[in-house]
């Protein structure tokens, strides 16, 4: 392994990874670390960050899914980019070892300093079937095909003559009701209304979607009565809400049980099942000399430096959902870090670029301490529900907290030119109405294609007619059998 030749000889902060933190660290410290004579280095398998609060209406349909992400190279003109996965960390001699996403030999990328932000990747549990049926909401191209699905099995659904393979098909199951799940099936639940309606072959009663939460009440960041308002709106929509319940197999039926005396509560067919229970941080910081906490995530301290039980590490920076920051307000998890969302990834970002540079120059650091703004969610076009924590709190429902979900996310998505783009397509929607266009055969891009370059086989030959029997009488000369046919007659006959 050896450092390619195209990385700069410069003094290089390293960014692992390039979703939120990431991203906004670059933005902040590129200028500022290239005229100091150095370089930030930013090292992600994807080209772009993703605004996952946005992965709900990109499958809804509500969002154009390119504008729900954030080119790396157009926003990081000054920033050293690598497409590639970090596979490991040896703080100790500075290296991160990279596997460049195009599969080519691993690289060595000596660093001065490293943030660590490399965000955190969908938590399951060993279920027999889940990996084989399920799909996640965690990145765009997971929105992107559940949308197409959705669609997909409304338009084959509706020439489907067998009633249990229909009711397969129109079947809709999401397991996890955080923020999450429930704006993933209120989305998709619209989704489908819109699909319904211009589909004469469907009703809406054959529609199902089943919401199952192992919990004993959904949306842990909004009040108790405002969870209750939620439930009780999901199933005014037709949604079946079954609490204190868990997928206990996907292998042909999905099989639900009850929690705790795990007893079986529902078993039937489903052709779609995502899964949206939680997230963990990513394990590739496993591979580090890093210290973690016991739920595999760096401790950080509230100035976002590194540090375990034999002090700081130097140079050395977390944040974001990979990190345990501890929540200064008192306000966070039990285990008293900040809880994982976009509302603390962007201020922690920005919070970290700043003591990092400060840190440069030798200026004290400021320890991070953000109050949660609330939380808000939309469930379709003109439902969501909003805690707004500004003066006093503010419990939002219905249109209200729909705007506010807009207003918020809108104000929050990465950059103006994302902005404006998000914007501009909400405002088309509004006129326009939500597009239920499906794109096909994108996982197969190249089949149409192939099956027109592909020649046709030839058709089988056809046997030749077997030659009429002649007596012995009838071939000789001067018969009526072996009389010479005109060749005129011959010519027109197989002519015709």
């Amino acid at each position: 392994m050896a450092t390619t030749p195209e990385l700069q000889d410069r003094p290089r902060v390293l960014v692992v990874g390039g979703g939120y933190v990431g991203l906004y660290v670059a933005l902040k410290l590129q200028k500022k670390i290239a005229n100091a004579g150095g370089i930030v280095t930013l090292v992600d398998p994807l080209p772009y960050m993703t605004y996952q609060p946005f992965l709900p209406e990109v499958a809804g349909g509500n969002i154009e899914a390119r504008h729900a992400v954030v080119s790396h190279r157009q926003h990081l003109k000054q920033t050293e980019l690598i497409q590639g996965s970090v596979t490991s960390i040896d703080h100790a001699n500075r290296t991160a070892v990279v596997a460049p996403a195009d599969g080519g030999e691993h690289i060595e990328v000596p660093y001065f300093d490293i943030v660590v932000a490399a965000g955190a990747i969908t938590r399951t549990f060993p279920i027999k079937g889940l990996a084989d049926k399920g799909i996640g909401l965690k990145t765009i191209e997971e929105a992107v095909a559940l949308r197409n699905k959705v669609l997909e099995r409304i338009e084959a659904a509706s020439t489907i003559t067998d009633p249990a393979a229909r009711a397969k098909a129109l079947t809709f199951v999401v397991v996890g009701g955080g923020f999450a799940g429930i704006e993933c099936i209120t989305e998709m639940e619209d989704l489908a209304r819109a699909a319904v309606r211009n589909n004469p072959r469907i009703s809406q009663e054959e529609v199902r979607f089943v919401l199952v939460e192992a919990m004993g009440r959904i949306m842990p960041e909004v009040t108790g009565p405002q969870a209750e308002w939620v439930v009780e709106h999901l199933r005014s929509r037709g949604i079946e809400v079954l609490l204190n319940t868990s997928l206990d197999s996907a292998e042909g039926t999905l099989k639900l049980i009850n929690l705790p005396d795990k007893t079986l509560a529902q078993e039937f067919e489903a052709d779609t099942l995502v899964w949206t229970a939680g997230v963990q941080a990513n394990p590739m910081i496993r591979s580090s000399d890093f210290p973690l906490e016991p739920r595999g995530r760096v401790r950080v301290l509230p100035d976002l430096r590194i540090a375990g039980d034999e002090g700081i590490v130097d140079n050395a920076w977390a944040a974001g959902d990979i990190a345990a920051v501890p929540d200064l307000t008192g306000s966070g998890l039990p285990d008293g870090t900040c809880v994982p969302n976009a509302q603390h990834a962007l201020r922690q970002a920005k919070h970290l670029a700043k003591n990092l540079w400060a840190s440069r120059w030798e200026k004290p650091l400021k320890e991070y301490k953000h109050k949660n703004l609330g939380a808000v969610a939309g469930f379709g076009e003109w439902k969501g529900v909003a805690n707004i924590n500004l003066i006093g709190r503010i419990g939002l429902k219905g249109p209200l907290a729909w705007l506010a979900h807009r207003g918020y996310h809108g104000m929050a998505m990465p950059t103006v030119e994302r902005k404006i783009r998000v914007i501009m397509g909400w405002v088309l929607a509004f006129f326009m109405g939500r597009d239920t266009t499906q794109l096909i055969d994108l996982d197969n891009p190249r089949g149409a294609f192939v099956a027109a370059a592909t020649p046709a086989p030839k058709p089988a030959a056809a046997a030749a007619p077997a030659a009429p029997e002649v007596s012995a009488a009838a071939a000789q000369p001067g018969s009526a059998a072996a009389t010479s046919v005109d060749p005129k007659q011959s010519v027109t006959a197989d002519a015709k």
